[in-house]
């Protein structure tokens, strides 16, 4: 039986290989008539860095300028993403429609994968890769491994090529 493909999870960490990958998701989603789901996962503050601010604010002020200027970020972030699915769906009939969600989550990015992928009940994620040496790969560990290891769906993983650069991203 030949699988369908009807939701797709892209994820993005708004690398240099963001358009490159994202084209992968959208000729999958208009091959497959999918819809496709954009993921972002951003890290919380780490308590080293909680304490670092506190150490040079008032008192007391350090988490509404935090939550403050995580809006903004997290604004700025789904602009940018909107603008790359109006770029690169411009020449698309149903361009904007294939788009179904855009989700900026405050959740380690392999967390924020794999629970976007339930949530959303995709049935393929696409990610990027670098190429990473063998011991960075050890010793840090990437995310596309993480999510690669954890997934229990289908995980197209797109290879960034080298010097990857493309103007207006």
């Amino acid at each position: 039986m030949i699988p369908k493909i009807n939701n797709i999870l892209y994820t993005t960490g708004l690398g240099s290989g963001t358009p490159h990958v994202f084209r992968y998701a959208l000729s999958l989603a208009q091959k497959y008539d999918a819809k496709i789901h954009i993921i972002h996962g951003h890290e919380p503050m780490t308590p080293g860095a909680q304490h670092v601010a506190d150490l040079y604010m008032v008192e007391g002020t350090t988490g509404d300028v935090y939550e403050r200027a995580i809006v903004e970020i997290d604004k700025r972030i789904h602009e940018r993403l909107e603008r790359l699915c109006a770029k690169e769906t411009g020449s698309d009939p149903q361009g904007l429609e294939r788009v179904a969600s855009i989700t900026i989550a405050k959740l380690p990015p392999k967390q924020a994968i794999l629970e976007e992928a339930k949530k959303r009940q995709v049935d393929l994620i696409v990610m990027g890769s670098h190429r990473h040496s063998v011991l960075s790969d050890a010793m840090l560990g990437s995310t596309t491994l993480k999510v690669l290891h954890s997934a229990t769906i289908p995980v197209l993983v797109v290879r960034i090529p080298d010097n990857f650069q493309e103007e207006g991203f």
